[in-house]
C-alpha cells in the first residue's frame, strides 16, 4: 500500500517526527491539530475559536488527501478542561454536522497551556466507500 505524507509547515512536525497527515490507499489520518494558525504561530484564548481553527487546519489536509470534513468517519477530542468542551459544540456540528462520525472526547492535559482543544480525525477519501 502506498503512503503519502501531508506537512502543514509547522515545526513541530519536523522536530517531533511525524506528518499532519498520512493517507494510506483510501484512508487519511490526520493527527492530533490544534488551534494555532500556522501561517502566524497565533493562537486564540477562546477555546470556540481554537476549535474552528483547529478544523481549519484539518479541512486544508484533507484537502491535500483529495478528501474534506464531509469523509471523516471518526473524531477523538482532547480538552483539558471538560467544561470547554460543550461550549464547542456548535462549532463542532458547524464543521462535522454533514459526517455525523464516530466520535470521543478525553479530557488529558496538552504540550502547551494555551492549547484548549486538540482534534484528530480519520477520514475515508471520497469514492472509496461503497
Amino acid at each position: 500500500m502506498n503512503r503519502h505524507h501531508i506537512s502543514s509547515g509547522s515545526r513541530f512536525e519536523a522536530e517531533i517526527g511525524y506528518s499532519r497527515a498520512v493517507v494510506a490507499g483510501d484512508w487519511v489520518f490526520v493527527s492530533g491539530t490544534t488551534g494555532f494558525d500556522y501561517a502566524t504561530m497565533a493562537i486564540s484564548d477562546d477555546v470556540r475559536e481554537q476549535a474552528a481553527q483547529c478544523f481549519k487546519n484539518i479541512a486544508a489536509a484533507l484537502a491535500q488527501a483529495d478528501a474534506s470534513l464531509d469523509d471523516v468517519v471518526r473524531v477523538n477530542y482532547i480538552a483539558p478542561h471538560t467544561a470547554d468542551f460543550e461550549p464547542c459544540w456548535p462549532v463542532l456540528r458547524q464543521y462535522l454536522g454533514k459526517a455525523r462520525p464516530a466520535a470521543t472526547m478525553v479530557s488529558a492535559g496538552l504540550l502547551d497551556a494555551r492549547m484548549k482543544i486538540e482534534i484528530e480525525v480519520t477520514a475515508m477519501r471520497r469514492g472509496a466507500a461503497g
